[in-house]
């Protein structure tokens, strides 16, 4: 299985982010409200990071020696595609409300009211902790590498980007 890849990653936000501008722009120009999640999706994403924290901790100590139950393997897998998805659900987050920021800024001044501002930061201070989230619980579902496989073998998978996970 393949690990996070943060070109990947910037590439998502990349791309969101010129949407998310866009969007604005386009709304601004219709007089519709600026298309910023509002202050209670901080509390999805909180639950999300919070479960992804949660499964991720328990992979991580069966991981690490404490294997007084046996660790489900679907559970294992999930925890590492939960890791993931919520890493890229960040960059997308990320991408499309900085894009929204950087067609607010300027107006700044101008503005007497700055809750879009606001909630705009708010978003990506809680994407950028689902990203950093999802690097970690992916880091725990990784396996230590086995005595077993050749030096020559392990060398050759790890440059094909290839790792094992529980």
């Amino acid at each position: 299985m393949r690990t996070i890849r943060p070109v990947w990653l910037a590439v998502i936000a990349l791309v969101s982010g010129a949407a998310g501008w866009v969007a604005t722009v386009l709304a601004n120009r219709a007089s519709l409200p600026t298309p910023v999640l509002p202050l209670s999706s901080l509390l999805t994403m909180g639950i999300i990071v919070a479960m992804t924290v949660v499964l991720g901790l328990r992979v991580r100590s069966w991981r690490n020696g404490k294997r007084d139950r046996v660790l489900n393997p679907i559970l294992a897998a999930r925890t590492w595609v939960l890791a993931q998805a919520c890493a890229y659900a960040g960059a997308l987050l990320f991408g499309w409300h900085v894009g929204i920021l950087l067609d607010q800024l300027p107006t700044i001044a101008l503005r007497s009211n700055l809750t879009v501002i606001w909630l705009a930061l708010a978003m990506v201070g809680g994407s950028v902790v689902m990203v950093a989230v999802g690097f970690i619980v992916e880091r725990f579902c990784r396996l230590p590498p086995d005595d077993d496989v050749p030096p020559a073998e392990r060398k050759k998978r790890d440059s094909a980007g290839e790792e094992e996970y529980a």
